[in-house]
């Protein structure tokens, strides 16, 4: 099996293909080094190196798919035409967080990035501007702004880093500019926020464990929060207004196994490990002494619904698993197959892999089938009823299987990220109703198996599971 992120060698011979794309990212991709330079960031010139860095990314790394090659070209012409948004949400999910003020730092990133190999010089170009802002703000004990601007900085440093699927010497230095920036912001923030390192493997796993401002006394309850494969811990808790920190729940922001920074580290994702690194997770937790340790919930969003049903499944003492913008089909193939390369050759470099026919063997390991079964607490599904990355039949096949108390809510003509649609616009918002249902597990509220569909008009229709399989689309008229 060929499971190495090892740089390759490179070929004397220099294929149409490796120069162009070679040449499209050169220019940008010694920013960071650069930046460090400027005397605002304290990095004296005569540290930089006088070689210019590879590519955002080897050949040899794109040369690892065959769709990806095939479809290069289209893939621009798609950012050309669509934008910066053409798979995902992107630039919706990681401005959340941030509040209005990021708002012009990632519109100017949209407006720069026209082919793939912009997005990290983009995305570096702003966070570098961001952390500017943030280091003189903090020289002027302007301390509230300094932490606005950091963690804005933090996101867009990560952000930079979506697009290089290998642990490449720029990769490795803007996870270093992120995790500064954010511990920048630790220093500042309105909350107690602690890093954590969660030992794994002869490893650690990176995170934060966010404590709200305002608690009750005595032990709170606390919710690990697992984001997805194109996330990373940084984004998983607001600026302000966490839904969770303003309930009084703690949040612990920690990346498992083919996550963020455990890349870098070289931790990479396998079918099952996430069995193993979810009781060493919640052990730590619950070890804790501002944590209650029978008031913990698993949250997942996207491939983290994935991942968070696999830790609901071995263990016992959880209070619920939630799970949001769901990865349920076994096998992983429209995600993988039918979707944007990007998200098949980055899955590639979580779980290590650098030959494809391997990489395709173990994606057809990927599976919940005799997982779910094993869920104990209630699990609550939010989902889209259009969801483009996951199929909803393999979500309802999956609830077939779970015999613990279950929910679904499911948003009419929604898409894997469920928002901008009328039935997220005017029903129940996503994330508030799942801060809801948290609190009511935390207070062992007792719940009931519930189908939720939300139409078009944000009306809320519940039924049975049974009802939901035999209702049409769109009830008929007798």
């Amino acid at each position: 099996m060929s499971k190495s992120n090892k740089q390759q060698p490179s070929k004397n011979l220099v294929q149409r293909r490796e120069f162009l794309g070679g040449a499209a990212t050169m220019a940008g991709a010694s920013l960071i080094g650069r930046a460090s330079s400027s005397p605002w960031l304290g990095v004296p010139a005569a540290a930089l190196p006088e070689q210019e860095p590879p590519p955002v990314m080897h050949a040899a790394t794109e040369r690892r798919m065959q769709r990806w090659q095939a479809q290069r070209w289209l893939l621009d012409a798609v950012v050309r035409t669509v934008g910066i948004e053409w798979d995902q949400a992107r630039v919706a999910y990681t401005l959340g967080p941030c509040g209005p003020d990021a708002t012009p730092d990632f519109n100017g990133v949209r407006a720069r990035v026209h082919k793939f190999n912009d997005m990290s010089r983009e995305y570096t170009r702003a966070a570098v501007h961001r952390e500017k802002m943030a280091r003189q703000l903090e020289a002027h004990e302007r301390t509230v702004a300094a932490r606005e601007s950091y963690f804005i900085a933090a996101l867009l440093y990560g952000s930079a880093q979506w697009s290089i699927f290998e642990n490449t010497r720029e990769n490795i230095a803007l996870n270093g500019k992120k995790v500064a920036c954010y511990t920048k912001y630790i220093k500042y923030a309105d909350h107690k926020i602690r890093k954590v390192e969660v030992p794994f493997g002869g490893k650690s796993l990176p995170g934060y464990l966010h404590l709200p401002a305002a608690r009750a006394a005595g032990p709170i309850p606390a919710v690990w929060s697992i984001s997805g494969m194109d996330s990373f811990k940084e984004l998983s808790v607001a600026l302000y207004g966490d839904k969770l920190l303003e309930r009084g729940i703690a949040v612990l922001a920690l990346e498992g196994p083919g996550q963020g920074e455990c890349n870098i580290r070289d931790i990479h994702t396998t079918a099952t490990n996430w069995l193993q690194a979810g009781p060493a997770v919640l052990s730590w937790l619950r070890s804790q002494p501002e944590i209650d340790p029978d008031r913990i919930v698993v949250q997942g969003v996207s491939m983290g619904s994935y991942w968070g049903t696999q830790v609901a499944s071995v263990d016992s003492r959880l209070k619920g698993c939630v799970v949001r913008s769901v990865c349920h089909q076994p096998g992983v193939n429209t995600l993988f197959n039918m979707a944007s390369p990007t998200f098949k050759l980055r899955f590639m470099y979580m779980s290590g892999y650098t030959d494809e026919r391997q990489f395709d063997k173990f994606a057809q390991t990927i599976s919940l089938h005799g997982t779910s079964e094993k869920v104990k607490c209630p699990y609550l599904v939010i989902a889209g009823e259009d969801d483009q990355l996951s199929p909803i039949e393999f979500t309802y096949d999956l609830l077939d299987t779970v015999t613990a108390p279950k929910q679904l809510l499911l948003y009419e003509g929604a898409e894997h990220g469920i928002g901008g649609v009328p039935s997220s616009s005017l029903g129940p918002n996503p994330a508030t109703f799942q801060a809801d249902w948290i609190v009511d597990r935390m207070n062992s509220k007792p719940m009931q198996d519930k189908h939720m569909k939300v139409d078009a008009s944000g009306q809320v229709h519940e039924s049975t599971f049974a009802e939901a399989r035999e209702a049409l689309s769109i009830p008929l008229p007798l």
